[in-house]
């Protein structure tokens, strides 16, 4: 009878102990994809500083598909203000106004910075 107890013990020790690496592995694929919707985005905001809007754009929408993803992976509302900025980015990169695309791009930037993955109950 000690040994099953010990065995039950054991398995469940190694259960709960299990748990955090469950949800670290949701909160790690949230920070890949926002790590690299901020690198493309850093990338966007320079060239869109230097009044090159069709590589303002290219950085922005992959960007922007980063943080889609990060946004699937469970993000705050934050990740959706930074979604909508990066839109009116590309919107204004692709009709040729670099500066107006980059202001989005910062501003997207901004919320990027603060989004944390949500809580998922």
């Amino acid at each position: 009878m000690k040994t099953i107890s010990a065995i039950f013990s054991i398995a469940m020790l190694a259960f709960f102990l299990s748990i955090p690496a469950y949800a670290e592995a949701g909160a790690g694929e949230f920070n890949k994809h926002k790590a690299d919707a901020t690198r493309h985005l850093e990338e966007a905001i320079k060239h869109g500083k230097m009044g090159h809007p069709k590589e303002l754009s290219k950085h922005a929408k992959e960007s922007l598909e980063h943080a889609k993803k990060a946004k699937e992976s469970g993000a705050d509302e934050h990740m959706d203000q930074a979604i909508e900025h990066l839109e009116e980015s590309i919107k204004h990169a692709d009709m040729g106004h670099a500066e107006e695309g980059t202001k989005h791009a910062e501003e997207a930037s901004s919320h990027l910075r603060e989004s944390k993955a949500s809580k998922k109950d």
